[in-house]
């Protein structure tokens, strides 16, 4: 058996390709969009890539299956309870899909979206017991996929719940304790609360350690499990609808181009929304006016797919040397309207002086004597909820980042308003946000909240 996991850091998102190497066939299981990895390695092991498998429709990111099922002819497969725009093959409880030896099974698991499906996989045809689960979202490590996503219109959070006890406390825990657990995602992703930073586990350990498959009835865990989840980033419904649809298709020889000064800045000049992937401090040394910062180094993907609108035109300022990669990223959740990246952007700025401007940064010292005086700032944390628990400025509003662009509305436009996170990053982002929504006197501090508890 061939048994790979490809793991994407900035969605914080698991994939796999399972083969038997004597007859060369193979499966991919939950691909993101840029399928170039996955095909190299079926190539590298000469093996034909005979089917794709999403095991439920994704929210956090688009999934590589049309891709996949175009450079391959592979078949595409999903649980029965989905319905496409394009040939699936529904998958049933316990069907068993032979690569050779090598074989699959099939486990309805739904809760955290009703088609909801998890892959036994055994190394061997007879094999009493699997080699591992891919659980997709049904069960993280140290957690169970939120049933609170809404992604799957006309289905309450309560009655997903309900299912997700089933698939979790009666079918994924009746396993054997030695059955490896592959999850499709890991810590840091807005698809659970308590997801743990480990790639692999077993049942026999989530069983002894993960709050969520400790025996409990159906209504005390549908209660627990849906307490304390931050809302669902803005494009989360987008991208699980795009992943029903038979949508364009990502081909990375056509992605944006390189533009210089003059026709990045005819662009924006006719509503292009820039996005400045450089770091903070770049960003607040010197932008183009009216841009959103959305730092490379971190969770660009789900940070971009949370501040910006997929139906904007956007051009890119990005990193030296990671211009195509910040391009990919936003393609991986959806953002297929960039028109193309800044080349040069330190001589660009240059040459488009008059419209650079600064941002500004205060230290939690300027804030705490700002606060003291006549006429105080507004004070906004973007953290979690999850995160102000642990301590929060007095006074302050509470408006998580994922929330922030529909609540912006909420803040005075006619006060200073200084924005801060745990440590300086999402403050960032946040700050240009009002910025580019018109707000005139937007800080934010440096260093975040840690930064003003040691004064």
């Amino acid at each position: 058996m061939i048994f790979t996991q490809y793991y994407l850091d900035c969605l914080s998102q698991a994939s796999y390709l399972i083969a038997d190497e004597s007859t060369g066939h193979a499966v991919v299981v939950d691909p993101r969009r840029d399928v170039s990895e996955y095909l190299a390695d079926a190539r590298t092991h000469g093996l034909t890539v005979a089917g794709v498998i999403n095991t439920h429709f994704h929210a956090d990111f688009v999934a590589g299956h049309l891709e996949l099922a175009d450079e391959t002819g592979a078949w595409i497969g999903y649980g029965t309870r989905a319905e496409t725009e394009y040939p699936i093959r529904k998958l049933a409880e316990g069907e068993r899909i032979p690569l050779g030896d090598v074989t699959l099974q099939i486990m309805e698991t739904p809760g955290h979206t009703p088609e909801s499906i998890s892959v036994l996989v055994f190394e061997h045809a007879d094999d009493a017991v699997p080699y591992g689960v891919l659980t997709g979202d049904a069960l993280f490590i140290g957690d169970v996929g939120r049933p609170d996503l809404l992604a799957s219109v006309g289905v309450s959070a309560e009655e997903l719940g309900a299912m997700l006890h089933d698939s979790v406390q009666n079918k994924l825990m009746a396993l054997p304790d030695e059955v490896r657990v592959f999850p499709a995602h890991g810590a840091g992703s807005a698809c659970g609360k308590n997801l743990s930073t480990e790639k692999q586990s077993t049942i026999g350990q989530q069983r002894a350690t993960n709050y969520a498959c400790a025996p409990m009835s159906r209504d005390a865990f549908v209660a627990l499990v849906t307490a304390g989840q931050s809302a669902a980033p803005g494009y989360f419904a987008y991208d699980a609808e795009l992943n029903r649809k038979d949508r364009r298709r990502y081909d990375a020889a056509a992605a944006a181009r390189p533009l210089v000064a003059a026709e990045f800045d005819g662009l924006r000049a006719g509503g292009a929304v820039v996005v400045d992937a450089r770091s903070p401090q770049e960003f607040a040394a010197g932008h183009l006016r009216g841009s959103v910062n959305v730092p490379a180094d971190g969770r660009f993907a789900e940070q971009a797919g949370t501040v910006l609108d997929p139906a904007d035109e956007l051009v890119v300022v990005a990193p030296e040397g990671r211009e195509e990669e910040v391009v990919t990223r936003l393609a991986r959740v959806g953002f297929d309207r960039v028109s193309g990246y800044l080349r040069d952007p330190e001589d660009a700025l240059e040459e488009l002086a008059g419209e650079v401007t600064q941002a500004s940064r205060v230290t939690a010292a300027q804030l705490r004597a700002a606060l003291a005086g006549g006429d105080p700032p507004v004070v906004v944390d973007v953290r979690g909820s999850d995160e102000r628990e642990g301590g929060f400025i007095e006074g302050s509003w509470h408006l998580p980042l994922s929330e922030l662009p529909g609540r912006a509305g909420e803040l005075p436009a006619d006060r200073p308003i200084v924005v801060h996170c745990a440590g300086g990053h999402r403050s960032s982002i946040a700050a240009s946000l009002l910025r580019q929504r018109g707000f005139g006197d937007v800080s934010d501090i440096l260093g975040g909240y840690t930064a003003w508890t040691l004064i």
